[in-house]
């Protein structure tokens, strides 16, 4: 699998797969009678400031950790998983970015091996979806648990949120390899009290009218499924958290 493009950060300001009225009012009514026709002004000005309402809570900051999955190998950026994810959020009411911090081709210890500059200072939560080239690769289900625990150890250590986004092994990896491969998951988000969706690819796996010609990698309509299945999921998790200064 090619490399994707370059992870994106977050601005300082922003199928072998199984104000109200009566504030207004008020300040309409304010008319001072001995000010200067500039401090009466100014003072109408100020008395319709102190009314406004309250700045809205800053955008939620959330990065999207992943492999091509998450990239959108072969894809245009507005049709990949966290672009789609993002607009289907926003649709509910949420008021959040999703960085897209995929890299065409990562196990998951690659993805642990960059997590410190996918993940900056400043993020809110992330959605982890690594391990479906572990798998396609036959590693030992072992390293692949290693490297999503310390992932998930640092993360937590760094005071930030983690949504498991789960994968299958292929089917065709043996009985021994599928089991070992398909329980880490769970037992992750047991052990770090972590969300979990099991299966990433719940309702496109194996079908060709969601997927590019390889089988492996969704195509637009493949990524639009996945979202809408995910998404309240999603929605629910970022429910529970706050964004950071």
């Amino acid at each position: 699998m090619t490399a994707s493009t370059p992870v994106p950060t977050f601005a300082a300001t922003a199928s072998q797969y199984g104000g109200s009225l009566p504030a207004v009012q008020q300040a309409r009514a304010f008319r001072p009678t001995r000010l200067p026709g500039f401090l009466a002004f100014l003072g109408a000005f100020l008395m319709l400031f102190s009314f406004a309402a309250p700045a809205s809570a800053r955008t939620l900051r959330v990065v999207a950790l992943g492999d091509s999955l998450t990239a959108g190998y072969m894809l245009p950026g507005d049709a990949a998983f966290p672009a789609q994810l993002e607009r289907a959020l926003k649709a509910k009411g949420l008021d959040v970015e999703i960085a897209n911090a995929g890299v065409s081709g990562d196990t998951a210890s690659q993805g642990l091996a960059r997590l410190d500059w996918s993940v900056p200072d400043g993020t809110d939560a992330v959605i982890v979806e690594l391990g479906a080239n572990d798998a396609l690769r036959g590693v030992d289900p072992a390293i692949t648990r290693k490297a999503l625990d310390e992932i998930l150890t640092r993360l937590k250590a760094r005071g930030i949120p983690v949504m498991i986004a789960g994968m299958y092994a292929p089917r065709n990896m043996g009985a021994d390899y599928i089991q070992a491969f398909d329980d880490l998951f769970p037992a992750l988000a047991a052990k770090h009290g972590a969300p979990l969706y099991p299966f990433f690819l719940d309702g496109i796996a194996g079908d060709r009218r969601l997927n590019l010609n390889d089988g492996l990698h969704p195509n637009p309509d493949g990524v639009k499924t996945i979202v809408q299945r995910i998404a309240p999921s999603v929605a629910a998790f970022l429910a529970g958290v706050k964004p950071g200064a």
